[in-house]
């Protein structure tokens, strides 16, 4: 079910990115950033980061599916390196670019500045620990990544949900969906890295116990 959602909204996401195709600048978001269309590298990082975080999306998405780590071990690498590439080098730095510019002022520039530095961190330290074979903190670190990933969507459902529920001035809005949209995912991360780190230790418990139990008999 979770899967199937997920792959819902990675096909929502690439229906907005078509309305940008092939380089339209009076369509959806950019209807409200006119007053930056103008800035060369603002306008350039924005459709790097439209272009290519669809496929973050995507990517990312078949990382966690144990079917295809356990049957294609090299297509679920190449998949991970095509997501940390996409973050570190092309998506990341062009939307840190774009949390600068931000609307509605010092609150939300501050909001998505962090989000970026955060997405790049994490992400970055996942690639470290795959490549010295920690995997548990690889695991932790690449929730944590696509946590944050998936706040291009949670981004818009908050926002959907708080102006069909309130009425409130769209900078409000947009202010406090610049922090709600990711920082309820990485709590809710830390909260899915907490469960599993539970459930190993309590599992590695009974196994000690049962290993105990067998041993005395």
């Amino acid at each position: 079910m979770l899967l199937a959602l997920l792959a819902f909204f990675c096909w929502l996401m690439a229906r907005i990115t078509f309305n940008y195709i092939p380089y339209n600048t009076d369509v959806g978001f950019l209807r409200i950033k006119q007053h930056y269309i103008h800035i060369d590298h603002w306008r350039t990082a924005f459709f790097i980061h439209v272009y290519a975080s669809i496929w973050v999306l995507f990517a990312g998405f078949t990382q966690f599916s144990r079917k295809l780590q356990r049957k294609n071990p090299r297509l679920h690498r190449t998949m991970g390196y095509i997501y940390t590439v996409d973050i570190l080098l092309i998506t990341g730095p062009a939307g840190l670019l774009m949390g600068f510019y931000a609307n509605g002022g010092l609150t939300s520039r501050i909001g998505f500045v962090t989000l970026a530095s955060l997405w790049i961190f994490f992400t970055a330290m996942a690639l470290y620990k795959a490549r010295k074979k920690d995997f548990k903190s690889h695991r932790n670190f690449m929730i944590r990544s696509y946590a944050l990933t998936l706040s291009a969507i949670t981004l818009r459902a908050w926002k959907f949900g708080i102006n069909n529920s309130f009425e409130l001035p769209p900078m409000d809005v947009y202010r406090t969906v610049a922090w709600l949209g990711w920082v309820v995912n990485l709590g809710i991360a830390e909260f899915i890295i907490y469960r599993i780190k539970n459930n190993a230790v309590s599992f590695t418990s009974l196994s000690r116990r049962a290993g105990a139990a067998k041993a005395g008999e």
